[in-house]
């Protein structure tokens, strides 16, 4: 479950570092453009200043809610990456922050390139190759110490490398025209608890069916562990990993 309130006020920096994806995209006046994953809606309303025609779909009713709320002359709907479609082919598709949640990649990817005209252009940003592995190593280990050994295997994200993802984008009918994967050390805002606040808005399918008792200690000690890592100068990080990719359907 999402939760919409956290998510822009102490996770906003995952809509701030997706304006630099919006660059990449240029957004063009008249343009039609689909925003995939389009959360709150933020960066659906920083492409349509630019004058394009934009849609943003999320698989979230929480997400699409807010983004209604406030953009309400923007056309937001409660659609999957991989259960979505339009008639009308667009110019662009536009994704940032999302295709690392979506586990069945092939059909995600094959939807993006039905709704794309020839010559049309898939503009991402995702998790790519070892994104948050201090987190998630720790989470694994944590819960299988607890007992919990079916949330310790849970697989909450599909985290590519550059070649995977370039290459399923080749075989789908794409041609990739740049790929770049780097690091992106990201400070959290909560300098107390900011590992934790974290695995609340991003991992918390980690901890269901888990008593809401047992949640808080499970979660300071995963904190604990990966302090090492992603603690430095009072401050904690979240050690992310990006793929960026544009790419134009043939």
């Amino acid at each position: 479950m999402w939760h919409p309130t956290l998510y822009d006020d102490k996770h906003d920096f995952v809509a701030k570092y997706g304006e630099d994806v919006v660059q990449l995209l240029a957004p063009q006046q008249g343009e039609r453009i689909l925003d995939l994953g389009c959360g709150t809606g933020t960066l659906t309303h920083l492409i349509a200043q630019a004058g394009a025609r934009v849609i943003g779909i999320d698989k979230s009713p929480a997400m699409i809610q807010r983004a209604q709320a406030a953009y309400p002359d923007l056309d937001f709907r409660v659609l999957s990456a991989t259960e979505f479609y339009f008639e009308t082919p667009f110019d662009a598709v536009f994704s940032n922050a999302t295709l690392h949640w979506v586990l069945d990649k092939e059909t995600a990817v094959e939807h993006i390139a039905q709704a794309l005209r020839p010559g049309g252009r898939l503009i991402l940003e995702m998790g790519g190759k070892g994104n948050v592995e201090e987190i998630v190593v720790a989470t694994r280990k944590v819960l299988t110490r607890h007992g919990y050994y079916s949330n310790a295997a849970s697989q909450l994200w599909y985290f590519p490398s550059l070649s995977e993802y370039s290459t399923l984008l080749e075989k789908k009918g794409f041609r990739v025209r740049f790929a770049a994967h780097f690091d992106r050390p990201t400070p959290l805002k909560d300098a107390e608890n900011g590992i934790k606040d974290w695995i609340k808005m991003f991992g918390n399918a980690f901890f269901s069916n888990i008593p809401d008792t047992e949640i808080d200690a499970v979660l300071t000690e995963i904190q604990e562990m990966v302090r090492p890592t992603n603690y430095r100068n009072g401050n904690w990080y979240s050690n992310y990993k990006r793929l960026r990719i544009a790419a134009t359907k043939l």
